[in-house]
């Protein structure tokens, strides 16, 4: 941590824009995070076996702790929070702290999206006055614009379903594409495993937990795999689009034109507004603002507007602010109804 005067500066601020402090938790169930996050970050998160045989770990997301408060204590209607500590997670990068000290605020479960949007943006500016920089950039995303795209796009459901899923994961997603463009799809010999599996499952307990999932859910991508045969023919095609749409990178105030015009040479039936956006000057507290479709790849439960800030400090340019909106999370996490959520972390070891 830079200084604890720093922090301490910081959350007076976020605390002048009328966010609640809590604490948070520093050990949680590992289920959680694995049936959140999948298997293949078990690797990433330090977990233990208490006296009752229970999985828990240390936290190494405090926005998943942050959803899971939420949900535990049944909270109702909306809420403005802040937090600070540490999250604790393994990285394959020697030079990379195991220990994250953030500042993170949120809001939760408010009807005005777009609003609190640009509130969580303006609130991460004005943290960012505590900071010494010399320039930087704010770049914006939209996870959401990607999703809509997938949607209008004439290829099977089970493929929607898997660009849908693995957009986060960017080396397999390019693997998929690659599979799309060049017609390897599904073997037939595979197609008949699956349905003898589908058929075995349909007689067991549905909900029985297999590698984090549910034989209910299980079945349900079995029946979409088995009913959506494969149509191959456009598949190039396709993957072209999806190609040339995660290549638009412009100034903030050219982001509607640039999506309009490419969703128009393709024929296909998307408008954006500028309004849209939660910012449209390129330009705010000595940042460039520029909008790309190829941001927010970073974690799975982004699910519309994302943002990160770097500044230029030392003469090096240092990632300070990440944040987003993640509506479908508590959702994910247990909940019943979907739950909107927006928020940002701020990193104080920069």
């Amino acid at each position: 941590m830079k200084s604890k005067n720093l922090s301490e500066k910081i959350l007076r601020s976020v605390k002048s824009k009328g966010f609640k402090y809590i604490e948070l938790p520093s050990v949680v169930e590992t289920n959680h995070i694995v049936q959140r996050s999948g298997e293949n970050f078990r690797k990433f998160i330090f977990s233990f076996t208490d006296q009752n045989g229970n999985e828990l770990c240390l936290r190494p997301d405090l926005t998943i702790v942050s959803c899971l408060r939420y949900l535990k204590n049944n909270f109702k209607g909306k809420e403005k929070i802040f937090y600070s500590g540490q999250a604790y997670r393994k990285s394959q990068n020697q030079k990379v702290s195991i220990i994250r000290d953030q500042i993170g605020f949120e809001i939760i479960g408010s009807k005005n999206e777009k609003f609190d949007d640009k509130e969580i943006i303006n609130t991460s500016l004005n943290s960012l006055k505590k900071l010494k920089y010399s320039s930087g950039k704010l770049t914006l995303g939209n996870v959401e614009i990607f999703n809509l795209l997938i949607s209008k796009l004439d290829i099977p459901k089970r493929w929607k379903l898997r660009l849908y899923r693995h957009f986060w994961r960017e080396d397999y997603f390019n693997d998929l594409l690659k599979r799309l463009e060049t017609n390897s799809d599904v073997d037939p010999t595979i197609v008949e495993i699956d349905k003898k599996r589908y058929l075995k499952m349909l007689k067991e307990d549905k909900s029985l937990i297999i590698a984090g999932r549910s034989i209910e859910e299980i079945l349900s991508r079995f029946d979409n795999k088995i009913k959506d045969p494969r149509r191959a023919s456009k598949g190039k095609n396709v993957s072209k689009i999806i190609k040339e749409f995660l290549k638009i990178k412009c100034p903030i105030n050219k982001a509607a034109q640039e999506l309009n015009k490419f969703f128009k040479k393709y024929q296909i039936n998307l408008v954006v507004d500028q309004k849209y956006f939660p910012i449209s000057n390129n330009r705010v507290s000595n940042l460039n603002v520029i909008f790309s479709t190829s941001f927010g790849r970073q974690l799975e439960y982004y699910t519309g507007m994302v943002f990160k800030i770097d500044i230029k400090s030392n003469n090096k340019i240092k990632n300070i602010i990440n944040g987003g909106r993640y509506d479908q999370l508590i959702s994910d996490l247990g909940s019943k109804k979907q739950v909107s959520a927006v928020g940002a972390a701020l990193n104080l070891n920069y």
